[in-house]
């Protein structure tokens, strides 16, 4: 059964193309309309307010603060102010001074303008602000809106008049009336979704057609055509794919025939090799498909818990490897941390470290502390190990409330653990004990660090530091250490990466002898 066709995909990146084309643009328009318009508007309130202060005399109005007595100037000032309101669509026009609890008005183009000069009144809302902002000589000039519900919109803005020493002396301010501002804005927001809406529209339509035509169409035919060859690849009398684009869709359609011919005539001179070594191959694959799937892949693995952040690799020297590292949840504090290698490679390798690996997680999961996890995994692999195998295991489990770490060291690597100094450095002072599956009854000894807030520790098996060059000098644990403190406190998958680039360019090229693992925790703390 054929899934969700191409056609069907083309539609709905189509659709989804056109939808962010449509709110981008929209979004994007607005915006730029919305900013011309107070633009415009700051400008229009500012011209009309410098030109005011430009021709009020700023030395005269201490004179009427004190007296409260207009004369033959005042009322010069009054009728240039009066007819510029009445000019325009100025709502009111009026100069004050500011003082610290109030304001005192000076002229006012209201109904009665004399009864104005002297008055004091209170500052609206937000008033201190605008008057520390406007009442000095570099002014800001920025408006503002509020809504009147007698005026409707109102658009407010204030500038300072300056005396002849070149001081603020009061703040000339107007409210122009806007009634159509946010209409404007609302039906041009409208009138632009439209217009994009329907040329997204058409545009798409043609855009899906003549992608169809060249592409899609072509590609189902290619498709169709190579079912039916892979359904029966020997069969001589399957006719050769007709693709004739003119494009690459032709030339693979060449490629594809070309390879079709080639096939059968190996398949038809190769018939016994092919078949044996499909059968090894395919053994092989699986077998690593089983180590695949059996280590934990997925990162971070645990996501609901911030508490620790944890990373692990496995890159074995064959198709299959001795190596695996693990981690699970003991319980909802607690997670259990293991690195190993076992003795050998290959198929062997694996299926041992898969049965050790199987029985540290039982083990641990009931509870049982690190050194009795890994006694009783010994004495489980010495019962049936008729081929002499071994594992080194390097077993912790870490408390996550506080980074305390319980761990046993069964002949494995010394851990490399970054503390409150920010730099990884080999933590010595661990026993050593006996590889797993050496001697039943053998005895396993723990010990116990703690992880900083910030730290972390990383783990890794014999491969890492024992990586080779073609003559024969090995990486070592120095040159480890120099790659992770290349940055320390760099994300996890960065830290593996700087070693295994130091590796790669150690070795020069040389093929890999041995499986590499690592595995690096670090710890968070809990809020």
């Amino acid at each position: 059964m054929r899934k969700k066709g191409i056609r069907k995909k083309v539609i709905i990146g189509l659709m989804f193309f056109a939808l962010m084309i449509v709110v981008f643009t929209s979004i994007l328009t607005c915006r730029r309309y919305y900013t011309i318009k107070m633009r415009e508007y700051n400008e229009l309130v500012y011209g009309y307010l410098r030109s005011a202060s430009d021709i009020i005399d700023g030395d005269r109005i201490k004179d009427y603060v004190e007296t409260d007595e207009p004369d033959e100037y005042y009322d010069t000032i009054l009728n240039y102010l009066t007819a510029v309101q009445k000019e325009t669509d100025l709502r009111l026009f009026y100069v004050f001074v500011p003082y610290e609890d109030d304001l005192e008005y000076v002229w006012q183009t209201d109904e009665d303008p004399y009864s104005w000069l002297g008055y004091h009144e209170n500052y609206m809302e937000g008033g201190k602000e605008t008057r520390d902002n406007c009442f000095r000589k570099d002014p800001v000039q920025e408006i503002t809106f509020y809504h009147d519900p007698t005026y409707g919109n109102i658009a407010c803005g204030f500038y300072p008049i300056f005396d002849s020493a070149g001081e603020p002396v009061a703040l000339v301010g107007l409210d122009l009336s806007t009634p159509d501002l946010y209409r404007n804005i609302l039906t041009f927001i409208i009138t632009i979704v439209l217009i994009v809406i329907v040329a997204t529209i058409i545009a798409g339509l043609i855009f899906f057609r003549v992608l169809s035509r060249s592409l899609v169409d072509p590609i189902n035919t290619l498709n169709d055509a190579v079912n039916t060859v892979l359904s029966d690849i020997d069969n001589d009398e399957i006719p050769d794919i007709s693709v004739k684009t003119g494009d690459e869709l032709e030339e693979l359609s060449d490629s594809f025939n070309k390879m079709h011919h080639d096939i059968r005539q190996y398949i038809k001179e190769n018939a016994k090799i092919s078949a044996e070594k499909g059968r090894i191959d395919a053994e092989l694959s699986l077998a690593a498909k089983i180590q695949e799937s059996a280590l934990p892949s997925v990162f971070p693995p645990f996501p609901d818990m911030k508490e620790f952040d944890l990373f692990a690799s496995m890159s074995p020297a064959k198709e299959v490897g001795g190596d695996f590292y693990d981690f699970f949840l003991v319980d909802d504090t607690h997670v259990a941390i293991t690195v190993a290698d076992v003795s050998g490679k290959g198929v062997p390798a694996a299926i041992f470290s898969m049965i050790t690996m199987i029985t540290i997680q039982n083990n641990a999961k009931l509870g049982f502390r690190p050194s009795e996890v890994l006694s009783r995994t010994n004495d489980s692999l010495c019962q049936n190990n008729s081929e002499e195998m071994f594992v080194t295991v390097w077993l912790g489990i870490m408390d996550i409330t506080n980074g305390h770490v319980v761990a046993v060291n069964a002949g494995h690597e010394l851990p490399a653990i970054r503390g409150e100094n920010g730099m990884f450095e080999l933590y010595h002072d661990e026993p050593h004990d006996l590889a797993i599956g050496f001697m039943e009854g053998a005895p396993y000894s723990e010990y116990e660090f703690d992880i900083p807030k910030g730290g972390a520790f990383f783990m890794y098996t014999d491969g890492v530091p024992e990586s080779m060059r073609e003559d024969s000098a090995l990486f070592d644990l120095d040159r480890m250490i120099d790659a992770l403190n290349k940055d320390p406190k760099a994300p996890i998958r960065d830290l593996f990466e700087n070693v295994k680039s130091a590796i790669a360019e150690f070795i020069e090229g040389a093929e890999q002898f041995d499986d590499t693992t690592m595995l690096c925790v670090e710890y968070h703390g809990r809020d």
